[in-house]
């Protein structure tokens, strides 16, 4: 039995005929006479019977009518329930960022969501590969990913919307002889010792198409995730990288440089599944990621 079932035998006890019940819920009598007859196959005894030309209920059939009227309220309740939790401006949203990501954008949250009536935040950092990040929408409303500009695009299992479209700038000691150039090319770069990132992750792309354009491998000495630890190894001397203009810390001891001849930019997107954003408090801390992407760029532009 089905809620639609129980409410067609409630209302069959309430009106009288099948023909009442099927103008009063806009459907044929053949249509409501095929539901009763599967609620009957699940049901051992009677619960309709013929009164002349008229179909009416048996005791079975009026005690079950009797119960689908504590059916409808539970689930009217559950509805409601269901809707409450939804419209609730202060629920528990999780986001979770890769490192420099969420380095730019927590505090932003943290700041721009507190006070009564606002979402609980749950944050954490996530720094996985690229084709781990939709994944992790099963554990986050909310997850902040990253990607190369001309990379492949998130599976359609999740929605995205890009936050930033980052510039990735070569980071070099302040005494660099390159540090003079107000641009640099692939074949300026490339034959100096490199500080990446591991394998699997976008910015490998990067690496690999600066060796194609200047025909020439760069040497890599040091793979290092954590852009805050990158700018100290290249402070220290230990190689050139690739750093992203907005959302790295600066470093007092480390320039960037443009990159010409490579596509050189990441996007920063926000993935989560189609239903979370049913949610009110959802909403509310994707329209604050919003806020913040604008005001990163702003002040690092």
């Amino acid at each position: 039995m089905d809620e639609r079932q129980l409410r067609i035998l409630r209302e069959l006890g309430e009106l009288g005929s099948v023909s009442a019940v099927a103008e009063a819920l806009h459907v044929t009598p053949s249509a409501i006479s095929q539901q009763l007859r599967l609620l009957q196959r699940s049901i051992p005894v009677p619960l309709t019977e013929r009164s002349g030309r008229r179909v009416v209920l048996t005791d079975a059939g009026r005690a079950l009518a009797a119960a689908a009227i504590e059916v409808e309220v539970a689930l009217a309740r559950a509805r409601h329930t269901v809707t409450d939790f939804a419209e609730r401006p202060d629920g528990s949203v999780s986001v979770s960022a890769f490192h420099s990501a969420a380095s730019a954008f927590f505090p932003f949250l943290l700041r721009g969501l507190t006070g009564p009536d606002r979402p609980r935040l749950v944050l954490a950092d996530e720094d996985v590969a690229q084709d781990r990040f939709p994944a992790l929408t099963r554990d986050y409303d909310l997850v902040l990913a990253h990607r190369l500009d001309h990379g492949p695009p998130w599976p359609r299992t999740v929605t995205a919307t890009v936050l930033l479209r980052e510039p990735l700038d070569v980071a070099l000691p302040v005494g660099h002889t390159l540090a003079s150039q107000p641009v640099l090319s692939p074949r300026d770069v490339a034959g100096h010792p490199w500080i990446t990132v591991h394998d699997g992750f976008p910015l490998m792309a990067t690496i690999d198409a600066i060796a194609g354009a200047a025909d020439r491998r760069p040497d890599i000495v040091h793979r290092i995730n954590e852009f805050a630890v990158v700018a100290e190894a290249v402070a220290a001397g230990g190689g050139l990288a690739l750093m992203p203009r907005w959302t790295a810390r600066a470093h007092p001891d480390v320039v960037l440089r443009p990159l010409s001849g490579v596509h050189a930019r990441r996007h920063i997107d926000v993935l989560h599944r189609p239903e979370r954003t049913a949610r009110r408090a959802v909403r509310t801390v994707l329209a604050e990621l919003h806020r913040a992407a604008a005001a990163i760029q702003d002040r690092d532009a």
